[in-house]
């Protein structure tokens, strides 16, 4: 028993986070009020780990919430995509570079342990990677979990302050036709379904994944309309911001401290970098800049998407750039740093 109210506990202070950043009005105030109360509660060394089960109930809350925002106009706009998923590519290159020039050169990091720590997202597959190549994982942990914090608590307000985020309570469906009981029911048990499928096979995010894919079919065709009722959706952002808070959850103080300007350096040349393709992929793909700002922001496949539904943004444009991110990471990575141990 008080192992359960040790989380509760957990989850209340997550909440509060939340509920302080809405009423002070700050974007995303559910997800990066969560993640931030969270975040400081694990430094105090009190925290749990959170249960896998809460952690799925989140992804496939937010999963059906993304799908919602797949309409037929928009699955139209989906032709202006290639030429910004190509410029991604490049994009995920230059971001990557220029932090581990910063890590090697200013920080004087190993380049295995550099480009580990420069690759945008996929945090998961880093770790993997890293834990495999003898790399030095807690540093590398550092860099990233840092890019993701800072991304969640100010690209909000980023977005809003550049003219984006029309409806910063999108994803919570506020002001939004409620899905019936049945058309709610036939998203989360088909999305838990598929998820579950998905995990057996070793696919990423796979209750996210199901979820959004269920979602987006059934609100594609228009076999079901409306969204997630608003205080299942505020609860499922809750839980997505302390699935964020977890990954610090481990982090020794002596370590945070010996990586944190290293890692300051490293975020700050990558998304200068990121804002500049950012720019470029606006043009050509026909985007508002806040829509690619997000979408080519070096952050997590799960946080990104579900932060862009905050937002109001395009689910479309930004979960598919993140996830194209993603897999080419996920692909590309091993050889990458096998060939770089080798060679350095």
């Amino acid at each position: 028993m008080p192992l359960i109210i040790a989380h509760i506990v957990q989850i209340l202070i997550a909440g509060l986070g939340g509920l302080a950043f809405y009423w002070l009005g700050v974007p995303a105030a559910w997800l990066s009020g969560a993640a931030i109360a969270a975040t400081l509660w694990g430094l105090s060394g009190y925290s749990l780990p959170m249960p896998r089960a809460l952690a799925d109930a989140a992804m496939l809350i937010s999963g059906a919430a993304m799908g919602a925002g797949v309409t037929p106009a928009a699955i139209d706009a989906m032709g202006r995509y290639p030429g910004s998923l190509v410029l991604l590519v490049v994009g995920v290159g230059a971001i990557s570079l220029t932090s581990t020039l910063w890590l090697t050169r200013v920080s004087g990091w190993r380049t295995a342990d550099a480009v580990l720590a420069s690759v945008p997202g996929a945090l998961s597959t880093v770790l993997a990677v890293a834990a495999d190549r003898k790399a030095d994982v807690p540093s590398v942990a550092i860099v990233q979990n840092f890019r993701l914090f800072v991304l969640i608590a100010l690209l909000p307000s980023a977005v809003v302050m550049i003219g984006g985020g029309g409806n910063t309570n999108a994803l919570i469906g506020q002001g939004m036709p409620i899905a019936s009981p049945a058309g709610l029911a036939t998203v989360l048990l088909g999305g838990l379904g598929l998820g579950l499928v998905f995990k057996s096979l070793k696919v990423a995010a796979p209750v996210l994944l199901g979820s959004t894919i269920v979602s987006a079919v059934s609100h594609g065709t228009e076999l079901v309309t409306g969204v997630i009722p608003p205080v299942i959706a505020t609860g499922g952002l809750v839980l997505i911001g302390l699935f964020i808070a977890e990954r610090f959850r481990n982090v020794q103080r002596s370590t945070l401290r010996r990586a944190i300007v290293a890692a300051a350096g490293s975020f700050s040349v990558g998304m200068a970098t990121a804002v500049v393709f950012s720019a470029l992929a606006a043009w050509i793909a026909g985007v508002s800049f806040a829509n690619s700002l997000v979408a080519f922001a070096p952050g997590g496949l799960e946080a990104m998407t579900v932060l862009a539904l905050v937002l109001g943004l395009d689910p479309l444009y930004v979960g598919t750039h993140h996830l194209v991110r993603f897999l080419g990471i996920g692909l590309v990575l091993p050889f990458l740093i096998g060939w770089l141990q080798k060679r350095f």
